[in-house]
């Protein structure tokens, strides 16, 4: 375990710069995970841990001593609490964080058969971490996104995601237009147009490629011209519209429970 007490520690400002910087995490092709529940659904997917980072009060919990336990050949470094603070990208530092390179997503224009979301210009973190969490949660294994979205990799993205990640595989940057055109299954987005249909009353058993757009603008008018179809989300109450995580995870569960009753 390195113990390290400096804040002009080469160390530190590299993972101040992880915590805070988009353009360092890309240039250095790694981010941080903050807290035990993060770095344990890491483990458990068996996404490799480059180093750990531990505070002074991180070492006097159970919880974490013991991940450390479990990480045994993981290089550990050890900061002050003041120092652990600074490096933090939260404001309530849990005294743990790790290490992860970013992933590889070279393959961003594979071929595609099963169900998958694409997020246009999605830049809110909350959001993001949200509609990635849900994504997983109904079994969706691919998210493709557009260059106008918030890095899906940074600390509280990968906060908001709650693990998420690790069960999915992620695609920034795409072209939408390029990886769709050979999509065999609906392309479906959510809006008030003309002929749109209720969501209930579409048949979502094959797949789909689910199109969401960004908080304020919606989709821009490349994407939306991708899909094949408009759905409405019934909206019973008072208010007019949903947040796009709320919307994704409505469309996605009733596909999954369309899905499921097919199977009986």
């Amino acid at each position: 375990m390195k113990h390290i007490t400096s804040r002009d520690n080469p160390t530190v400002k590299r993972l101040h710069g992880l915590a805070h910087s988009s353009r360092d995490r890309r240039s250095h092709g790694q981010t941080l995970l903050d807290g035990p529940h993060l770095v344990r659904a890491a483990m458990e997917a068996r996404f490799p841990l480059r180093e750990l980072v531990v505070s002074d009060q991180g070492l006097q919990r159970e919880e974490i001593s013991g991940l450390l336990e479990r990480c045994g050949g993981t290089p550990v470094l050890h900061l002050t609490d003041s120092l652990f603070a600074h490096v933090s990208p939260v404001d309530a530092p849990s005294g743990l964080m790790a290490v992860i390179d970013l992933p590889d997503t070279s393959d961003s224009h594979a071929a595609f058969d099963g169900s998958l979301l694409v997020l246009d210009a999605i830049q809110d973190a909350g959001n993001l971490g949200t509609i990635l969490r849900t994504a997983a949660a109904a079994g969706i294994p691919d998210v493709l996104m557009t260059s106008g979205c918030a890095h899906a990799w940074s600390p509280r993205v990968l906060r908001a995601g709650m693990g998420g990640h690790f069960c999915l595989r992620i695609h920034e940057g795409v072209d939408p237009v390029e990886v769709l055109k050979d999509f065999r299954g609906a392309v479906l987005a959510t809006g008030l147009g003309k002929g749109a249909r209720d969501l209930y009353e579409c048949d979502l058993r094959g797949p789909v490629a689910w199109l969401f757009g960004s908080e304020g603008g919606g989709l821009s008018p490349e994407v939306a011209a991708l899909a094949q179809g408009m759905v409405i989300i019934p909206m019973p109450g008072a208010v007019e519209s949903l947040n796009v995580g709320a919307a994704a995870a409505v469309c996605l569960f009733e596909q999954v429970r369309q899905q499921r009753a097919a199977r009986r």
